[in-house]
């Protein structure tokens, strides 16, 4: 195995000089009280370069982990590193320097495919391997080169780790022909120290951080690029040693040529399968809207998603015919159909590429392939543009899929012609759920009835999950979902109404609840706040410096109907209250009607991301929402 040339001065440091590296470990350790390891370094260095008059590009990385702790070895001594056919692993090495400062190589690595969920041309492999021989003051060491088979494809560079990182360094050396850029994303942009260096007709860029604090994770955060500190940089242009030069990844230019390649090839004709079944579809529809909705409501029956992509497959999209003939495609696939199911009825379809909502970027501001990891199809009907994602099967026309809310898409409207245009946010009011408990005060407690009402992104999603459990899941999570008041919730029967449209669903359940109420001589007490909403969500500050993502905007409400007993009557009703903010707000109402108590809460999102500097308005809302939870109604003899 080839040895590479570059080792870190900490790690040089740590076997000529045990006693001093025994006091640094120590000094690490008050630095960063608590945490089990730190990443003494992390360094990175790119070198571009010209060849036969294109880019190349090679990446030599190292990576040294100090662990500090007994626990540390538990959890962190399994380490992997990521490559695949456009990032070739050449050579790589491990092994771990304990404190008698005694190497031990690693011996055993495992290689497997690794599944992503963000980037879907990536055939991405996982090379695994534990560091042998771990206790507290060991050093894993981690050193590997790779070849980057298609420099348009370079991913950014993120100093921000799980553990703290004490150095941290980035360096991109190309020719003096070439032309660089690069642009600084995430949390403490502050921190990064840049240099710039030409040396014999070669240019390096040198980005360096020291002492960076641990990334905290939060279940609701979104993904990490959008606050991990991080650098994306591409080549701009270069000169081809003709004194010409050739643009690159210069703007969306460049970016809508490259992925125009992947699809003018395809699609040059119909099968007879398709054409039949795509005739019978429209046969009778007299609109361009009433075609594209039966073409798009039978791929998402039809064609099962199925993500696989390897190489120049997860960019180019299979053959229309070949995914009808399969009756299954990846998201690209799904593209290639619709857009050409379409297309034979008349009706102008058009490739499009597009980021979910798992990447921050817009085109207008990242013109690079890691601005995208999705393709769908779109058409225009009169002055909208609508979205077509046929990997979700329970989406509903006009409603663009969840994750792609918000997020610009790059419409192929011809080789030279593209469109960028903003898809739609799903307003709140649209995805709305009402939740009604209906009460009856008995000897052992309460008993009721439950109906529930969705409509948009919660009833396409529990049409989903509905169709995709069978009825021995199904009775687990209902029992979970109906789930109110205490743990002595018991679910007697539920009943869900499958209307056949995914855009309205409906529950139904009768419960009961021992032991919940108090009836003291002739008084009852009872809280009529069944749910008990956001406790423990109080925001962290300023602990917490990541957004919170959520999944669609959205009102719910929770309304809960008492029927009074005979022979009382409502001897304490508490008063209504309601807080709204910018950051988002509820009511919590409380009526008599006749024979009936009525409690109303009622909350409303209005955020797909709701940004650091409006977490005290959140905490806000909590402060007041709170001590109304343990508000109760009381009922008294006549």
């Amino acid at each position: 195995m080839k040895k590479l040339l570059r080792w870190s001065f900490i790690l040089l440091y740590i076997a000529v000089a045990i006693p001093g590296y025994s006091q640094d470990v120590e000094a690490i350790k008050k630095q960063f009280p608590g945490d089990q390891a730190v990443v003494l370094n992390h360094s990175v260095h790119y070198k571009l370069k010209l060849k036969d008059g294109q880019p190349v590009a090679e990446s030599k990385e190292v990576q040294e982990l100090l662990f500090l702790s007994p626990n540390a070895a538990s959890f962190m001594s399994k380490y992997s590193f990521y490559h695949s056919s456009f990032h070739q692993v050449q050579d790589y090495e491990a092994y771990t320097i304990p404190p008698t400062g005694k190497k031990i190589p690693v011996k055993d690595f495992k290689t497997a495919q690794s599944i992503s969920n963000s980037v879907f041309y990536d055939d991405s492999k996982e090379t695994s391997f534990d560091f042998p021989s771990v206790t507290p003051g060991s050093v894993g060491h981690l050193e590997y080169t790779v070849n980057h088979t298609n420099p348009r494809l370079l991913s950014p560079h993120y100093f921000s780790r799980y553990v703290p990182v004490v150095n941290g360094e980035l360096k991109i050396s190309f020719p003096k022909e070439m032309s660089v850029k690069y642009i600084i994303r995430g949390n403490n942009k502050e921190k990064v120290q840049f240099a710039s260096e030409t040396k014999k007709g070669e240019v390096t860029y040198t980005f360096h951080v020291n002492n960076l604090q641990k990334e905290l994770r939060f279940p609701d955060a979104p993904d990490n690029s959008y606050y991990s500190l991080h650098v994306i940089f591409y080549i701009e242009n270069y000169q081809d040693g003709k004194d010409k030069t050739m643009s690159y990844m210069a703007n969306l230019d460049d970016l809508y040529k490259l992925e125009w390649s992947f699809v003018k090839e395809i699609n040059k004709e119909v099968s007879p399968e398709l054409k039949k079944i795509t005739d019978s579809l429209v046969a009778g529809a007299t609109t361009v809207e009433e075609k594209t909705r039966r073409v798009y409501r039978w791929v998402q029956k039809n064609i099962k998603y199925v993500a696989f992509e390897e190489g120049m497959e997860g960019f180019i999209p299979r053959e229309a015919s070949l995914v009808c003939s399969r009756r299954f495609g990846d998201c690209k696939d799904m593209s290639s159909i619709i857009t050409m199911m379409l297309r034979h009825t008349g009706v102008p379809a058009y490739y499009t590429w597009i980021g979910s909502r798992a990447l921050p970027y817009d085109y207008t501001d990242i013109h690079l392939p890691i601005t995208d990891n999705h393709m769908i199809a779109t058409v225009k009907l009169g002055n909208d543009y609508v979205f077509l994602d046929g990997t979700d099967p329970y989406c509903v026309f006009g409603v663009p899929s969840g994750h792609i809310q918000g997020k610009q898409a790059l419409i192929g409207i011809s080789e030279n012609e593209y469109k960028i245009v903003r898809v739609p946010e799903h307003d709140k009011d649209k995805n709305a759920l009402v939740d009604t408990t209906y009460l009856e005060l008995t000897d052992k407690g309460i008993r009721g009835a439950i109906s529930v009402n969705m409509t948009g992104y919660y009833a396409m999603n529990m049409y989903g999950l509905m169709n995709f459990t069978n009825d021995k899941d199904r009775e687990k999570y209902m029992k979970n979902y109906f789930n109110r008041g205490s743990n002595k919730f018991k679910l007697n029967k539920f009943e869900v109404e499958n209307t056949g449209n995914p855009n309205t669903f409906q529950l139904a359940g009768q419960f009961e609840l021992q032991d919940y109420g108090k009836k003291i001589a002739d008084e009852w007490y009872l809280n009529l706040n069944l749910f008990k909403f956001y406790e423990n969500t109080e925001i962290d500050l300023p602990r917490r410096n990541i957004p919170m993502e959520h999944e669609y905007k959205n009102t719910r409400k929770y309304v809960t109907v008492l029927t009074i007993p005979e022979g009382y009557k409502v001897s304490y009703l508490p008063e209504s209250k309601s807080f709204r903010n910018e950051a988002w707000g509820f009511a919590i109402s409380y009526e008599q009607k006749k024979d009936q108590v009525i409690m109303t809460q009622s909350f409303d999102n209005d955020h797909l991301l709701l940004p650091v500097d409006k977490f005290p308005a959140w905490n806000k809302v909590l402060e007041n929402l709170f001590p109304l939870y343990r508000e109760t109604i009381s009922l008294s003899k006549k």
